[in-house]
């Protein structure tokens, strides 16, 4: 038994000491033009789900997310805030979108995301990516509109995509009183 135990201990410190080695070397490439191996990438985007999903557990989604206002102010926020990595419908590739890596999901061509998970990502960010913690600068309210329309976003082409980003509130001031409305269901994340 003690020989066991003395194994199991050997070969967790040989495999510390070259996780150690690996990091303190600098030989990993990081840069973002040099993609992950297949192993790594896999590993860090089943993190990446499996965080996003236990940490959006919990998240009431409002009954409201079908609501036109709901979804125009998430039209302009998107456009502002989120067409230069994630596009849109007609939408040609950005710098930035070309440059990043991992690349940002194409939001009109859909994902499997929840609604809770959505909001999670936008609100939280997603850590080794170039997605912002939003949450830091916008209410929940203002979120849960872009939710809204990310949701209907795959629905869209072109035409109907430039009509709701044109027909969105100008502002952010127009957004928060459209916030600040009270018509909201309310949430605990």
């Amino acid at each position: 038994m003690r020989t066991i135990i003395l194994s199991v201990i050997v070969v967790l410190l040989v495999i510390a000491g070259f996780a150690w080695a690996f990091v303190y070397t600098g030989v990993y490439d990081i840069g973002a033009d040099a993609p992950h191996s297949r192993f790594v990438y896999g590993l860090l985007e089943e993190l990446r789900d499996n965080s996003v999903a236990r940490q959006s557990r919990g998240i009431a989604v409002p009954r409201d997310l079908n609501d036109p206002k709901r979804i125009a102010a998430g039209a302009g926020l998107y456009q502002e805030m989120c067409t230069g990595c994630h596009l849109g419908p007609g939408l040609e590739k950005s710098e930035m979108s070309q440059g990043l890596y991992p690349a940002a999901p194409e939001l009109a061509k859909g994902d499997d995301l929840t609604p809770a998970e959505q909001f999670w990502t936008i609100k939280h960010g997603v850590k080794l990516s170039a997605m912002p913690a939003w949450g830091k600068t916008h209410s929940d309210e203002l979120i849960w509109d872009m939710v809204a329309f990310i949701r209907h976003l795959p629905k869209m082409n072109p035409q109907q995509y430039k009509a709701a980003v044109a027909s969105a509130p100008e502002s952010h001031e127009e957004m928060m009183e459209h916030a600040g409305e009270g018509t909201h269901a309310h949430h605990h994340d």
